[in-house]
């Protein structure tokens, strides 16, 4: 249990490949850390504009909205939240300069905030953006020049980072449920033709589960 690790009083930062995935794969690990004073925000690598075809700026906005609403409700108070830009489906490469930026953006973050700890998505979700995420966040680590442990959460598929698992504390389920549907957008038409999260996807379990990346070394 997390609850009982070198880490239950750790400092957190959550970085979420697109709107939703903050819910889906942290929102146990936001609410409580949250609850605990220990949340240092929640950082979207993108607005997740490319989830319907128009792709058009009413999407983006929309999508940050829905974003901001799910956090609020996640943390039931008011906690920073950060946007990275990135264009959805579409990462930058490791050796750009977007990712150092954005690297070294994170860095500060992280060294400012005092982060401990840094939740991220697992590589073995193999979407685009949620590898990238990943890889942002290794990078970002060593930017922020502090003794981070990284954790990865899974989305969609069984993880590929290798390390101790930890499950966070269990959350009111009607909470995660009231978060998920705050992202209408990927859930009805409100937006017309698009994605929609699967329904077996909105079944969420009651607590997170985390892997410490390379820990124990």
């Amino acid at each position: 249990m997390l609850a009982r690790s070198p880490w239950r009083g750790a400092r957190w930062l959550v970085i979420a490949p697109h709107p939703d995935d903050e819910t889906l794969g942290a929102g146990a690990l936001i609410h409580h850390a949250a609850l605990r004073n220990r949340l240092g925000g929640v950082v979207f690598l993108t607005d997740g504009g490319g989830s319907h075809p128009q792709g058009t700026s009413q999407l983006r906005a929309v999508r940050r909205r829905e974003a901001r609403r799910a956090v609020g409700l996640l943390t039931e108070m008011p906690v920073p939240i950060d946007w990275l830009g990135w264009a959805d489906g579409n990462p930058s490469h490791e050796a750009s300069a977007a990712f150092g930026r954005s690297a070294r953006q994170l860095g500060t973050m992280i060294r400012a905030r005092r982060i401990d700890a840094l939740a991220v998505s697992d590589p073995g979700d193999r979407h685009c953006d949620h590898v990238a995420a990943f890889q942002l966040a290794l990078a970002a680590r060593d930017q922020s020049r502090r003794a981070l442990q990284i954790f990865t959460y899974s989305v969609w598929h069984e993880p590929a980072c290798r390390g101790t698992r930890f499950a966070t504390p269990a959350m009111p389920s009607g909470v995660r449920r009231r978060a998920l549907s705050a992202h209408r957008s990927q859930l009805t038409p409100s937006m017309g033709e698009g994605f929609r999260l699967p329904k077996h996807m909105r079944r969420m379990a009651s607590a997170d589960q985390l892997i410490a990346v390379g820990w124990p070394r």
